[in-house]
């Protein structure tokens, strides 16, 4: 049977990353499985003042006191070398300890040894020993024996080369540098390399000539640093070092001068603090990545090997892996007549293993975010264009919150993410109130349907708690992740269960409204009492963790609720309102143009004060503070003006209702299958940063694919699993339905068979 076009793009993009990812790993990733030469040899810096350090193919973590201090186990760091191998050892410990120092207390006290004691008890060296040639002796062990591992170094760092040029007459310069350097990679070598767990050899500073001293200019050339780089690696291929890995006791992170810009150096030999810190971030990254606890997110996988799966997650990844092939092979054995219902569970279970294998394995590189204004602009304003370019007018009223109006938000949500935009306070609360609007068609939706349906059944919670978290937990199996991660999905979850029972409680006395009103207002201030001291649900995870073995955190959880916690019942007030107006037929009154205009007028300011008063905040933080109490005015005034007439309620562009109905698996899938390391960076399947832009493309035709089809397949599970009545009509059917009916399959994530 032909494909239809949009099948044979995705299965092409899949084909292709499939295929690029294993002629990579095939050829390139033999020399490099684990991303260590790459942390050490190639990179650049992504943004243009030179503050975010991007490896080739591989997220740099940034060190944090706590990683430190978990890393190092409290043992000791020992910097031996020149001024530059000091700034580095200055900048070293104020990474794992901010209130250390930065520099020498004064300049009688440049050329002396120092030692500084973390907070965590590490002890960080340094001896002043530009030549090499004296403090080194001590640190080499020279009897042969490995010392303890308690009292051995955990890093060496050993820095010279430039005092060999500056005083060339009685050094004798390059060969001088050349035989002392010799003789300490013999030494090292006679010995295993066992005088610390690991031994990096900085790289000679490469030097700004143009501001140079008039005595260092004489004699410091860049052509003598070029050769002497030159040798030392030279030198490290044949001690076996060509390539490093996981175990690799000896490095020289030759990247260090690919680093250096002329505008951040005074002197023209010693440079910033925050260049030289990036640097020691990059020792941390490649001395601790593969050393700290191998949890979840995997937001460093620079110099790392990613674990082996546990058992249950092991069974479950096979159980998926053969339930796919075994849905496979009779997909093909039965007459198509029969073959959707194999389709679902091969789709299933082929995205889950595929999610695995894009961000737990080395098929794929990851990357880290950077925001760069430019980029976002572009791709909103692509977006847009898309949607206009699809939009199309349906012959009948549509109704409010149909889902042609929504696609657009999970959109910027998606570019939001891609791009980092929470660092910027002008984005962030923006996005928020598109969250908000997503728990507020919640609250609508489900309360329009059980007003007008009156049907509290088991079999429709069961069908919906599965569509919405069906993927989420096999995710938090397969990917051993945390179920709260996915944070939407349980959010969602919560506020359907906070909402069927509100309304199902006396029931059959949900036509008093003033009833209804009464139990609103009372959930939402049992909801609000529950949530305003830690204890309650402290209390509750602790019961799930003793029990079984659960560990979420609750002040994570309860952040996220608090952040929205009124805006869903925002949502079922404004169903009840729809509803009378609809019951009492208002649209028809004579003074209902007046009201409309009024409110389209009034939405249009709230509008306006909403964005003065967003981007008048002094960050983020601030703003959250408020989000809870104005939240709801953004989004009732959007509804306002989107719905204003007919033609705008039956317009819709098919593109954004294309994505309103995977909404719940693009915000799912994108951690592992769009981003990577757990949403905490991107995927690279074209490896290289010149393909950064055809990266995008492929890998977006790549997830929107996924999760449309994904979308369809959860939501055939579902139903047969809760073996529904499949002449149940499905959002597809939602088309011709009357207003009031059509506008409950606005509700987002695509809920299907709700009816």
């Amino acid at each position: 049977m032909k494909l239809p076009w949009i099948h044979a793009t995705g299965i092409l993009a899949i084909s292709i990353s499939l295929s690029v990812g294993l002629l990579r790993t095939l050829t390139l990733g033999t020399k490099d499985p684990f991303n260590c030469s790459a942390l050490i040899e190639r990179g650049s810096w992504l943004d243009s003042s030179r503050g975010i350090w991007q490896p080739d193919g591989c997220i740099l973590h940034s060190y944090s006191p706590s990683d430190g201090s978990t890393c190092l186990e409290s043992r000791r760091v020992i910097f031996i070398g020149d001024s530059t191998t000091r700034k580095l050892f200055f900048q070293f410990a104020h990474v794992l300890d901010p209130t250390l120092p930065t520099a020498p207390p004064n300049d009688m006290q440049k050329h002396s040894d120092h030692v500084l004691v973390t907070q965590n008890q590490s002890e960080i060296s340094f001896f002043w020993d530009p030549f090499l040639n004296t403090s080194i002796a001590h640190h080499l062990d020279p009897s042969g024996e490995s010392v303890d591992r308690t009292r051995r170094p955990a890093l060496l760092i050993l820095g010279s080369g430039l005092w060999y040029l500056r005083y060339s007459t009685t050094s004798n310069g390059v060969s001088g540098w050349l035989g002392n350097t010799e003789g300490i990679l013999n030494a090292l070598g006679k010995n295993n390399f066992t005088a610390a767990d690991q031994i990096v050899l900085l790289p000679i500073q490469q030097v700004v000539s143009s501001k140079l001293s008039r005595d260092r200019a004489t004699t410091i050339w860049p052509s003598d640093i070029d050769e002497m780089n030159l040798a030392l690696h030279h030198r490290l291929r044949l001690a076996g070092n060509s390539s490093m890995n996981l175990s690799s006791a000896l490095i020289s992170p030759l990247v260090f001068n690919d680093m250096l810009e002329p505008s951040n150096t005074e002197d023209g030999l010693h440079f910033s603090d925050a260049t030289v810190r990036a640097q020691a971030n990059i020792l941390l990254n490649a001395f601790c990545n593969d050393r700290l606890p191998k949890v979840p997110p995997f937001n460093k996988t620079c110099c790392f090997s990613y674990p082996q799966p546990f058992p249950l997650q092991l069974f479950l990844l096979i159980v998926a892996a053969a339930w796919g092939l075994i849905a496979y092979f009779l997909f093909l054995r039965r007459q198509a007549s029969t073959r959707s219902g194999h389709l679902p569970i091969l789709v299933f279970s082929i995205t889950v293993v595929l999610m695995y294998v894009a961000d737990r394995t080395g098929l794929w590189l990851k990357e880290q975010k950077h925001f760069d204004e430019w980029t976002f602009t572009f791709l909103c304003f692509l977006t847009l264009a898309v949607g206009l370019a699809s939009i199309k007018r349906d012959n009948n009223d549509l109704g409010i919150l149909n889902r042609g109006q929504t696609g657009w938000m999970q959109l910027i949500i998606l570019i939001y993410h891609y791009c980092g935009g929470s660092k910027v306070s002008g984005i962030y609360n923006p996005v928020r109130v598109l969250v908000a609007s997503y728990l507020f068609m919640t609250g609508y939706g489900h309360t329009t349907y059980y007003l007008r349906k009156a049907e509290f059944g088991f079999h429709r919670i069961l069908q919906i708690l599965m569509r919405l978290n069906l993927l989420t937990i096999a995710l938090s199996y397969t990917m051993n992740t945390d179920y709260l991660s996915y944070y939407f999905a349980p959010l969602v979850s919560m506020w359907f269960l906070v909402i069927y029972t509100t309304l199902a409680i006396y029931s059959r006395y949900n036509h008093n409204t003033a009833f209804v009103l009464f139990k609103i207002t009372l959930s939402a201030a049992l909801v609000t009492l529950f949530f305003l001291d830690p204890w309650p649900l402290e209390s509750c995870f602790r019961f799930l963790a003793r029990v079984f073995g659960t560990h979420w955190s609750a002040r994570e959880w309860a952040f996220r609720v608090k952040l929205d916690i009124w805006i869903v019942y925002f949502g079922m007030l404004t169903a009840i309102a729809v509803i009378k107006i609809r019951d009492h037929n208002l649209t028809t009154h004579p003074r209902w143009s007046l009201v409309a205009n009024a409110a389209i007028g009034g939405s249009g300011i709230i509008m306006v004060l909403f964005f003065m008063f967003e981007l008048a905040q002094e960050s983020k933080f601030t703003y959250n503070l408020w989000h809870p109490y104005i939240s709801f005015l953004p989004v009732l005034a959007f509804i306002c003006l989107r719905n204003a007439s007919v033609l705008l309620r039956s317009s819709f562009s098919r593109a954004f209702a294309f994505i309103g109905k995977c909404s719940l698996e693009t915000f799912i899938m994108q951690y592992h299958l769009w981003l990577a390391g757990d949403s905490k960076g991107i995927l690279i399947i074209i490896p290289g940063p010149h393909w950064r832009p055809a990266n995008f493309i492929l890998q977006t035709i790549v997830f929107i694919y996924l999760s449309d089809r994904v979308a369809n397949a959860t939501s055939d599970l579902a139903a047969r699993f809760c073996d529904l009545d499949q002449s149940l009509p499905t959002h597809q059917a939602g088309e011709n339905q009357p207003p009031a009916t059509k506008a409950y399959l606005g509700v987002p994530w695509n809920l299907r068979a709700e009816l």
